[in-house]
């Protein structure tokens, strides 16, 4: 009961504050279904972008967060987790070989609840500003939910929070949050191959984030620091 009762607490208070600290311009959000499963996939300029989506969509979307933010011990470490917590976010193990199954069926069992689950298909925030190739989780999330995908297009909140800082700036940063109209899959690739229609379905959807926020597209793969 806890979770719950801090998503409610902190949803009430965490988005009207954010709005008027920083003012977002968002567009699209009509194209967010209101009920029902549906799959947020946007680019990743900054550790703030799954701070800025949740504040701007009235339900709630479940993003994952490094286990390391759950564990702390402490006054501190309690209210890091608390504010975790109350964001909607599930811990994972980014260093554990396994981490990225468990993540897909983590985030299977969010939308079989028929509620909204945020991920970033380039994997890990981009560091120049370009738009990473987007791995295939995301398409098999959508194929094997049925559940419609959301793009999602983030400009400006690398300059609320860059890339190596430890908290947000505050004051007025230009940060505009683009929704797309959703991506269908379900029944579109009866027939194809598996890895082809992952790979196909990923393909439209970074597409169509890339026409969301107009950035230059790097052609291969991010990777994760080994530090970050």
């Amino acid at each position: 009961m806890m979770i719950p009762m801090l998503y409610t607490v902190a949803h009430g208070v965490i988005p009207p504050v954010a709005r008027a600290v920083w003012r977002p311009r968002v567009e699209g959000l009509h194209h967010v279904p209101t009920s029902g499963p549906v799959i947020v996939a946007s680019n990743h300029l900054s550790f703030f972008d799954s701070v800025v989506i949740p504040v701007v969509v009235p339900r709630k979307v479940v993003f994952l967060a490094k286990s390391d933010y759950f564990t702390g011990t402490g006054v501190k470490g309690t209210l890091v987790r608390a504010w975790f917590e109350g964001l909607g976010m599930l811990p994972v193990d980014r260093d554990d070989t396994r981490a990225a199954i468990a993540s897909l069926d983590t985030a299977l069992a969010v939308l079989g609840k028929g509620e909204a689950f945020g991920i970033y298909p380039e994997g890990t925030r981009s560091r120049d500003g370009r738009l990473y190739r987007g791995r295939t989780g995301v398409a098999h999330l959508a194929l094997t939910s049925g559940a419609p995908v959301v793009p999602v297009g983030l400009t400006g909140t690398e300059d609320i929070q860059p890339v190596g800082s430890n908290r947000p700036r505050l004051g007025r940063v230009d940060v505009t949050v683009r929704f797309g109209e959703p991506i269908r899959a379900a029944g579109e690739y009866d027939g194809v191959p598996t890895g082809r229609a992952r790979r196909e379905l990923t393909d439209r959807i970074m597409a169509s984030i890339a026409g969301l926020t107009g950035q230059e597209l790097a052609g291969g793969y991010n990777e994760r620091p080994a530090d970050a």
